[in-house]
């Protein structure tokens, strides 16, 4: 029975037409469907155009095959040796020849106008109401608010799925996987309903990809070049997608998680938000303990140094640098401070390190601090300040 119904569902999808596009995920929108055969639902107007002209084109394609196997198979039965057919001989027909270069291409040129009228418009990110940039790197997304409402508000994020539902390499998770297992952040995106938000993308290390299927949006940030793209959301939800481009280890595990709210609802996100930045703006002038920097320091090698380097300071072999008993670490503080804003080629690993500028001069100090007194390290210059760091950075 569930073979047969996944069945009709595959062909009752296949026949759908443009102007039903909810067969594609019924009653659930913004994330992917177990046993999905079809796109996400879209969520508005540019994403229900893609959506029916996938769907026409494949009707066009299937009666394409219709067509042509059904007179090969009707040829091939009708026409068979036991039956006292003989093989004709006969030449080229100029008719048939014209008849199968004409209507192929009379079938292109009208798929083809439609298909730009959709490229054309997915393209077209003027007279946006506010702008977001999207900064793909290994392995996490920086969000900068540029333009519009919400304007100066910048974060990372993360994946937030617990480690012990994922589990380590050669170790069974430990915990059951929730709904939205590998498909949920820490720090969502958060945009207006029925607004148009442009999205720049780049990237500061390898290429990823920037794509919510319901909104009808995919774009590859690459590092060195600045893309765009547009999406309009028409209705309040969770919309959830992930970087679609191979890019490292951990390439499964940076989730994109947009949250759609109410004018209101987005007001007093921002609101919110700003009044949280101007919290964690900490005094570069100010002087930590070396306890309050290495308790500080944890969390942010944490958030966003554990999945190269390792929890234990190890890192990853023939991968990432270990910063257990690194000559970087232990060596002149200075010199570690510049490889944290600036990054550092390393030719005897892959990949290179990039560099952190986003994080405050306060996270940098104390992370740097953290990790020159955590694990064996015993380094002679043990404590960074910030006002170090805004010393480095104003170079």
């Amino acid at each position: 029975m569930t073979y047969a119904s996944r069945l009709g569902a595959w062909m009752f999808g296949l026949a759908a037409t443009a102007g039903i596009p909810a067969w594609a995920a019924p009653e659930i929108t913004g994330r992917p469907v177990e046993h999905q055969l079809n796109m996400q639902t879209p969520v508005n107007a540019l994403g229900a155009d893609i959506y029916g002209l996938h769907n026409g084109m494949m009707l066009v394609c299937l009666a394409i095959f219709i067509g042509v196997f059904g007179v090969m198979f009707y040829s091939v039965f009708k026409h068979r040796k036991s039956l006292g057919h003989k093989a004709a001989t006969f030449h080229e027909s100029t008719a048939v020849e014209i008849a199968w270069t004409i209507v192929p291409f009379l079938i292109v040129i009208i798929m083809a106008f439609p298909a730009t009228k959709a490229v054309i418009a997915l393209k077209d990110t003027s007279n946006a109401d506010i702008t977001i940039k999207a900064t793909g790197m290994q392995w996490k997304w920086g969000y900068d608010y540029l333009t519009g409402e919400g304007e100066g508000i910048s974060f990372l994020s993360n994946l937030s799925t617990p480690r012990a539902q994922i589990g380590l390499p050669g170790q069974e998770a430990t915990e059951k996987k929730t709904e939205n297992y590998l498909m949920e952040v820490d720090n969502e995106m958060v945009v207006p309903v029925g607004k148009k938000i442009r999205m720049v993308f780049t990237a500061n290390d390898v290429i990823h990809a920037w794509t919510i299927p319901a909104f009808a949006i995919k774009q590859d940030a690459i590092p060195g070049f600045v893309r765009d793209g547009w999406f309009t959301a028409n209705k309040v939800g969770v919309y959830r997608g992930n970087c679609v481009e191979l890019c490292g280890k951990d390439h499964a595990f940076m989730p994109i998680v947009v949250r759609v709210v109410t004018d209101a609802e987005y007001t007093a996100w921002v609101d919110t938000k700003k009044k949280e930045m101007a919290a964690l703006a900490d005094d570069p002038n100010k002087v930590w303990t070396i306890d309050e920097l290495k308790t500080r320091g944890e969390q942010v090698y944490a958030a966003n140094c554990v999945a190269c380097h390792q929890a234990n300071g190890k890192g990853i072999p023939n991968a990432f640098a270990p910063l257990d008993g690194s000559q970087v670490v232990l060596g002149a503080k200075a010199h570690q401070v510049e490889v944290l804003l600036n990054g550092q080629d390393t030719p005897v690993y892959p990949s290179a390190m990039p560099g952190w500028k986003q994080l405050s001069d306060t996270e940098i100090a104390a992370v740097i601090t953290y990790t020159r007194n955590t694990w064996s390290n015993k380094a002679a210059e043990n404590i960074v300040q910030p006002a170090e760091v805004l010393a480095a950075r104003s170079k």
